[in-house]
């Protein structure tokens, strides 16, 4: 029963972050951006049987692959995304045609691994899969919050003494 609930949630955050990341969204860096994939992670770590016990090393090798695509995933995707600031200070992003090749590429080449996995005979459970995406939504939205930061920063004039105050007009002489 493990296995259909971690495919669930599989599928219902992937269906979620697909249909959220081509639309504009604010990024705010003060939101806990790290929560979800924390909970992604508690739920793929909490059932023993990550590792098949027949292919120990086998196994262990292929989830850390695993990992790794996901961090590329997570890296590549948040590189690709489009930000911006709004004249009211406001930071959005937006995902980029070039998104969406990093997220093929990547569900690529997580298929690939588990038809290597199948080819060896190593047991692969979606609890492996489901890590990967934690790591990957967490790199993402690390990085996304992070040059959020650092355009805001850029764009950010310093206020300065009198700024508020209106200009005095000029008398013309005559």
């Amino acid at each position: 029963m493990p296995g259909l609930v971690n495919a669930l949630v599989i599928a219902a955050v992937v269906a979620l972050v697909v249909v959220r990341q081509f639309r504009a969204r604010q990024v705010d860096a003060d939101r806990r951006w790290w929560l979800v994939p924390v909970i992604l992670a508690v739920v793929s770590l909490r059932e023993p049987g990550m590792l098949d016990a027949d292919h120990h090393s086998e196994s262990a090798l292929l989830l850390g692959v695993e990992l790794l695509i996901g961090l590329a995933t997570g890296a590549g995707w948040a590189w690709t995304t489009r930000i911006w600031v709004e004249p009211d200070g406001a930071v959005w992003s937006k995902s980029t045609k070039a998104s969406a090749a990093v997220w093929i590429v990547g569900i690529g080449l997580r298929v690939g691994l588990l038809a290597l996995g199948a080819l060896l005979g190593v047991h692969q459970s979606s609890q492996a899969l489901l890590l990967g995406l934690a790591a990957t939504l967490l790199v993402r939205a690390g990085i996304l919050v992070r040059r959020a930061q650092t355009i805001a920063s850029a764009d950010a004039r310093a206020a300065a003494y009198g700024d508020a105050m209106p200009l005095p007009t000029r008398k013309e002489r005559v």
